[in-house]
């Protein structure tokens, strides 16, 4: 295989590189479109504590992970660590569902730029195409999705560097965004606005809020897919993916508390970008409020360029290892990248527009419940290992771990429940069991033509021995 995964990455990515990649990436578009919905099912207060909780429970996942990608400082994150402890076939269904968590995020981000353009642009829309689940779908707003695919897809191809370059700039931006609209809440925020601080539709109201957390906080699993291209000490590497999911955290948190303080809960959730009208209230100001959407546009460059990023490293690494077709886990010649893999994912990403606004929620549910699965197998994973593997050399090593370990598997199990039938938050038929049904099936084409392959440190030798016998 020319280009292959022995002939490596280029490694170029520092600290703040890590930093912004990662906390990029769980800060995409979610938080300025769906806020206005999270407040009226929460409210303020029980919205920002579910995603304090929510960040705790990602937090001890993410502890699993830093353990873990210093351990094990390879391409592809989860597929190494499953594979290793849990075999080749337990490690495909982990890596294929966290594809579909990650593309089902750049697909969102896809729809989701054109969305926020019209709070900036209400004249956008123009040339009717279709309509899907009731919602119009126009030629001039999906064609801005396409054009932004294009443009993300493009970035990642010519290098990491330059993607990780674009990357910091964006967060910078977000940040200071962040920080105007926090001032705002001092300067133009009213405390009456946020009664109830609790909603009144009680467990139902937060369990909305939390099953929306998997998908949002998904983003610091990408520095472990980057492994191969960070400069840095893998100690300071899980250290790094603990900060981003606490500043992540902290992110959410604080913009359910200003952007409640703006407007009630009703009137935000009756808008079309609430964070966007929230800005504009506390500052008295419409101009306010489009730097908001702008620093929104921000997050949605930030994930869907960090979500490629992860995909396309995620992917090639499956091809390498004989699960995927070979051309995927091709590096280019030129720019050092896994080429194929990132025009595969943009191209997917291409079709999302064409579905139209109907499709952010059908995304965030079907991509969240695989996320947790791919939690739900990492924490597993982290718990065979220490136990199969004592001595293994881990330079960042979580304090009690079996407890850690074991809270993260529970509570990544009780975050999947949820998205059952019969649960309160469970996915909605046809659209969101479509998505993730067509997947699986896509996945079992793959899945049964997989040698099995015992755990252990040798198995991805194993197994890339045992798909080179069966192609040939």
């Amino acid at each position: 295989m020319s280009n292959s995964r022995q002939d490596g990455f280029a490694r170029t990515l520092g600290r703040w590189d890590v930093l912004a990649v990662g906390f990029g990436a769980m800060i995409g578009f979610g938080w300025v479109v769906k806020t206005g919905d999270f407040l009226e099912a929460a409210g303020p207060l029980g919205a920002a504590l579910v995603f304090l909780v929510g960040g705790v429970i990602v937090g001890l996942v993410g502890l699993t992970y830093a353990e873990l990608v210093s351990a094990m400082p390879h391409a592809g994150g989860e597929h190494n660590y499953v594979l290793r402890a849990l075999g080749g076939r337990a490690a495909f269904v982990t890596s294929w569902m966290l594809s579909l968590g990650y593309i089902s995020v750049v697909a969102f981000e896809a729809v989701a730029l054109p969305q926020s353009l019209l709070y900036i642009l209400p004249d956008l829309p123009a040339g009717r195409l279709w309509s899907v689940a009731g919602e119009d779908v126009f030629a001039s707003v999906a064609a801005v999705g396409i054009a932004g695919a294009i443009l993300v897809t493009a970035l990642n191809y010519i290098g990491v560097r330059p993607a990780a370059v674009f990357q910091a700039i964006a967060v910078l931006f977000l940040l200071a965004v962040g920080f105007a609209l926090l001032s705002g809440a001092f300067v133009g925020g009213d405390v009456a606005n946020m009664r109830p601080l609790i909603s009144d539709a009680g467990l139902g109201g937060l369990f909305t809020v939390l099953v929306a957390v998997p998908f949002l906080f998904v983003g610091f699993d990408v520095i472990p897919q980057s492994a191969e291209e960070i400069k840095l000490p893998p100690r300071l590497v899980g250290r790094l993916l603990v900060i981003a999911v606490a500043i992540a955290a902290v992110w959410y948190a604080l913009i359910m508390l200003t952007v409640g303080s703006a407007l009630p809960a009703a009137t935000l959730a009756d808008s079309e970008l609430a964070a966007g009208e929230g800005m504009a209230a506390l500052w008295n100001s419409r101009t306010m409020g489009s730097v908001l959407v702008l620093g929104g546009i921000a997050g949605i460059l930030t994930s869907w360029n960090g979500m490629l990023i992860g995909a396309s490293r995620l992917i090639y690494v499956m091809s390498a290892s004989g699960m995927l077709p070979r051309w995927l886990g091709e590096l280019h010649p030129r720019y050092n990248t896994p080429g194929n893999a990132i025009l595969f994912i943009g191209a997917l990403s291409l079709l999302a527009p064409l579905f139209g606004e109907a499709m952010l929620t059908w995304l965030v549910n079907a991509g969240g419940l695989a996320i947790t699965v791919a939690y739900l197998m990492v924490a597993a994973s982290f718990l065979v290992l220490r136990r199969r593997e004592p001595d293994m050399q881990r330079p960042f090593r979580v304090r009690y771990g079996r407890t850690v370990g074991g809270l993260a598997f529970a509570l990544s199990l009780g975050l999947a429940a949820m998205y059952m039938p019969g649960m309160p938050s469970s996915l909605t038929w046809p659209y969101e069991w479509i998505i993730l049904g067509g997947w699986v099936l896509l996945g079992v084409a793959f899945f049964v033509r997989l040698p099995a392959v015992a755990p252990g440190p040798d198995a991805e030798h194993q197994l890339r021995s045992a798909t080179r016998r069966v192609d040939s």
